[in-house]
């Protein structure tokens, strides 16, 4: 659970779904819709507070959920921080949250076909774009696929996933935030080349997550 340190109101869950690009609002909506009384738990008084903020337009939505954090730390205050924290650790939202990163996962293996890639660190870095990033517009597409149009045709196959993993990488964090850029370029290229240093921690993705550059199941 964080706060409105990026301006996307609040952000939460496993992929941090968030109230400014609207990601957010559907598992909340889902929760409330298919389990009432434990939302109803959890909540209580403020309940029909929040499944009204839930139902309100998007401007009001982020008005109330910068009304509950200070002002300067973008610390959700208590007793929603608590409340938010309860409904994550109910089984019921997690099942919400797992069926949620299938729908981002399965968009992931559609990019990866749109660009001809094939690998699970392929996949990887799609679902990340979907996580941070939303989506690749249609100008970056472009771009991305002139620069692989300019690869070598010698490459080996991997060498190939690989150089246009990295084309990707850079052209979708030349399109991003530039308060975001490098940071949106040094995680996205840690993907791409399977390890790297992102925050100050080392990261090997097949030693520690048993993402390969190899063919991807689905």
């Amino acid at each position: 659970l964080s706060g409105d340190f990026d301006g996307q109101g609040m952000s939460f869950g496993v992929v941090q779904w968030n109230f400014g690009q609207n990601s957010l609002q559907p598992l909340f909506k889902d929760m409330f819709a298919n389990y009432p009384e434990i939302a109803k738990n959890i909540f209580q008084s403020n309940y029909d507070v929040f499944a009204a903020v839930l139902n309100s337009e998007k401007v009001e939505q982020m008005n109330f959920i910068r009304s509950i954090q200070h002002p300067v730390k973008r610390i959700v205050n208590e007793p929603w921080q608590g409340m938010f924290k309860a409904l994550g650790r109910t089984v019921e939202f997690q099942n919400i949250e797992i069926k949620y990163a299938g729908g981002l996962y399965n968009n992931a293996l559609i990019l990866c076909r749109a660009y001809d890639l094939w690998s699970e660190r392929a996949a990887a870095l799609m679902f990340d774009i979907k996580v941070q990033n939303g989506s690749i517009s249609d100008m970056v597409k472009a771009q991305i696929m002139r620069d692989i149009d300019g690869l070598p045709k010698d490459l080996s196959k991997e060498d190939s996933e690989v150089q246009k993993m990295r084309i990707v990488a850079n052209r979708r964090a030349d399109a991003a935030n530039p308060q975001w850029k490098e940071d949106v370029r040094t995680r996205k290229l840690c993907i791409a080349n399977g390890g790297g240093v992102v925050h100050g921690i080392n990261y090997d993705l097949e030693a520690q997550f048993g993402i390969r550059l190899a063919e991807v199941n689905g």
